[in-house]
């Protein structure tokens, strides 16, 4: 039977181990609840930013290295090995145990497997910035899930923000089919397969966390390592696991690009997660869709690549997308109300014309 326990009791604190965790607020194993609610805010915002952007960089890096561009899967089976490496030792130092039944890490591993596996491999045949402008197309397949599997009824300015979304990938991809010589229709699908795998990933999370009282350390721990176990099984026979290692070994340098992306992703991942925990999910979003936009920016001035103004029109597009779903999300757009007040609004301005002007 599941227990629910009310944080806000002022009882028996025995009784109430997130409490102090919530109180603590940590940032990278760091106390940062002495500070104001701003400075926490800003904090978290500027590691995130410290962390996210290396990873962007890095990881495009990695696929400008002259015929890496094949070897994006086994990109993940390195890049899981050391998330799995660094969530052991984090949960050594936390003394994390599983409450999570290994047959529900089997399930989770694959669902991540495809996630991060398919968005590496898109790489090898998409432009990074279009990589990332699907990544920020979430809400997509996240109304699609939600429609099918759980039968959900979405506002009118959920459907209008997922509806710019696609207008925005539309253009986009249009736009990178024209200028870019190597387009390949396979990067869209593997791209969306990883957004596909992306909404599925944060529903059984959040409820494989609320039922077992999960710890972050141990999710990802334990998913990182089975989705490894998976992509090793795979690689081995195929075949692809000896050619990466050989193309790696004689391009060294590639494993520390590879050590640094992982280092900087497992790092990341914990600033989201305090920025949560301080902030709430909403600004999360908001903070790391700025950092994606940045992310573009940036690649389009380190990295050489063909450039049309149709990106920054569709692009403009997936913001506005991702501005109405966040005003959504903030319970603040309500038509009724907007109604009310263009009606005052304009009541006003009837009422000025009739009366005389005073001089």
């Amino acid at each position: 039977m599941e227990a629910k326990i009310n944080i806000n009791d002022s009882g028996n604190t025995e009784l109430l181990p997130s409490k102090k965790e919530e109180s603590s607020r940590k940032l990278l194993w760091v106390d940062i609840s002495h500070f104001s609610e701003l400075w926490q805010f800003l904090i978290c915002s500027l590691v995130v930013f410290i962390f996210f952007i290396p990873y962007g960089y890095l990881q495009e890096a990695i696929f400008a290295i002259k015929g890496f561009k094949p070897f994006g899967w086994y990109l993940t089976l390195v890049q899981f090995f050391n998330y799995s490496i660094f969530g052991l030792i984090e949960s050594q130092f936390n003394n994390t145990q599983r409450r999570i039944p290994l047959v529900l890490y089997l399930l989770l591993g694959l669902i991540l497997l495809g996630s991060m596996g398919f968005s590496n491999a898109s790489l090898g045949y998409l432009n990074y910035p279009t990589q990332v402008i699907f990544k920020c197309c979430k809400l997509i397949p996240v109304m699609i899930g939600g429609i099918l599997v759980q039968q959900k009824v979405y506002k009118a300015i959920d459907i209008v923000a997922a509806s710019c979304m696609c207008a925005g990938l539309i253009l986009f991809t249009l736009a990178d089919n024209k200028v870019s010589p190597d387009f390949n229709l396979i990067g869209i699908i593997l791209i969306s397969s990883a957004l596909f795998c992306d909404a599925l990933i944060g529903n059984f999370q959040e409820k494989m966390m609320k039922k077992h009282s999960a710890s972050n350390a141990e999710i990802v721990l334990y998913s990182y390592f089975v989705g490894f176990v998976y992509l090793l099984f795979i690689l081995l026979i195929s075949g692809q696991l000896r050619d990466g290692t050989e193309f790696c070994i004689q391009n060294p340098v590639t494993y520390v690009y590879i050590f640094l992306f992982s280092l900087s992703g497992f790092f990341g991942v914990q600033a989201v997660l305090a920025l949560i925990r301080t902030c709430g999910a909403l600004v999360a979003v908001t903070v790391t869709t700025c950092r994606k936009a940045v992310t573009i920016v940036i690649s389009f001035l380190l990295f050489s690549k063909p450039f049309t103004f149709q990106y920054v029109w569709a692009g403009l597009l997936i913001v506005l997308g991702i501005y109405l779903n966040v005003l959504g999300k903030t319970n603040q757009f309500d038509s009724k109300m907007i109604f009310m007040n263009s009606n005052k609004v304009f009541g006003n301005l009837r009422k000025r014309r009739k009366s005389p002007m005073i001089v």
